[in-house]
């Protein structure tokens, strides 16, 4: 298949293009040229504004793909100027969304159908990627566009732009640092690994089946706060010296300042006190997909590119904001 991937450099895009590749697609990369990554030297790169709609028609005229995947896709403008290029230019278009959109749920796993969360506690991004979804769910039914929704939830593993997440887990637990845990630690979250979502995007292009649908996309399984630091460690070979944060102090913290500080601590992209976990069995049973990861498994893999890339001596962070947290608990 001749594919479009839309932000192709970096983490996602770029596992995914490194996917298509190995399964012989021939592959062209769209981004502004702002980014360079190491793309296998088959890809074409085509260089454009992805916010200059004169800059997109131009870039891709006379250009034709099976399948189109936008990772990069965050307002509404962003979906309105690239569909409308690649009307009649392509047969799929993937978007990437986020399992952010979900309301709290008490019913678990949180499956496609389920509510989502539209209030003003929404974040903007969240906001936005539901904006995007509502238009290109009308413009399917109205025009029968090909379009297809993948929801992914926290991603991680190998080339994660991402360094407060997994990296930093790592770091703390290489330097024997106090690890803090949100609460008692028993809330349960769920993440995937790059190179399982890259495969499972793959397995939806030009499935006729996927067309007009919505997906969960991350792992199988599951794990509380306190088992994800203890997988950490175990991969580590460490043990954790950990501190649990009363729930309470984490109630009186500022919202922006627990935000930001949760980011940091776990694998959060949902409310710390509310277990999100989703179902991805829709996904399984449309593409005859399973992960290949667990979290064991995809730390230990995560871990061994942390260590290879001399990660270890080379990443700084900042870790003042917890240091100031620990001492107020000790």
């Amino acid at each position: 298949m001749d594919v479009l991937v839309i932000g192709g450099t970096r983490f996602n895009g770029l596992h995914l293009v490194y996917e298509l590749v190995r399964y012989g697609h021939n592959v062209t990369v769209l981004n502004r040229g702002v980014t360079e990554a190491s793309l296998p030297k088959t890809v074409r790169r085509i260089y454009a504004d992805r916010k200059d709609p004169s800059q997109l028609k131009e870039a891709l005229k006379n250009s034709n793909f099976d399948t189109v995947f936008d990772i990069s896709a965050y307002v509404r403008e962003d979906v309105e100027h690239i569909t409308d290029v690649l009307k009649g230019h392509t047969g799929h278009y993937i978007f990437a969304s986020s399992t952010v959109v979900y309301d709290k749920s008490d019913i678990l796993p949180i499956t496609e159908d389920f509510p989502v969360n539209i209030t003003t506690q929404q974040s903007d991004y969240g906001r936005n990627k539901l904006i995007c979804e509502a238009f290109l769910t009308n413009l399917y039914r109205e025009q029968n566009f090909p379009m297809t929704v993948a929801r992914f939830s926290m991603v991680f593993g190998p080339d994660n732009n991402l360094i407060n997440r997994e990296q930093r887990m790592f770091i703390r637990l290489l330097n024997n640092r106090k690890i803090l845990i949100p609460g008692r630690g028993n809330t349960l979250g769920q993440i995937g690994h790059v190179d399982d979502e890259a495969r499972a995007l793959r397995m939806m292009a030009r499935n006729s089946n996927t067309y007009g649908e919505i997906y969960n996309v991350t792992g199988k399984d599951y794990f509380s706060d306190d088992g994800y630091v203890n997988t950490c460690a175990k991969v580590l070979g460490v043990s954790p010296d950990k501190i649990f944060i009363p729930s309470d102090i984490m109630d009186r913290m500022a919202t922006d300042v627990r935000q930001t500080l949760i980011q940091k601590l776990a694998p959060y992209i949902h409310p710390w006190d509310h277990s999100t976990i989703f179902s991805i069995d829709k996904l399984c049973k449309h593409l005859q997909y399973e992960p290949e990861y667990n979290l064991e498994s995809a730390m230990t893999h995560t871990f061994e590119w942390f260590q290879s890339n001399n990660m270890h001596n080379t990443r700084q962070y900042d870790f003042s904001d917890e240091d100031e947290l620990i001492n107020t608990l000790s």
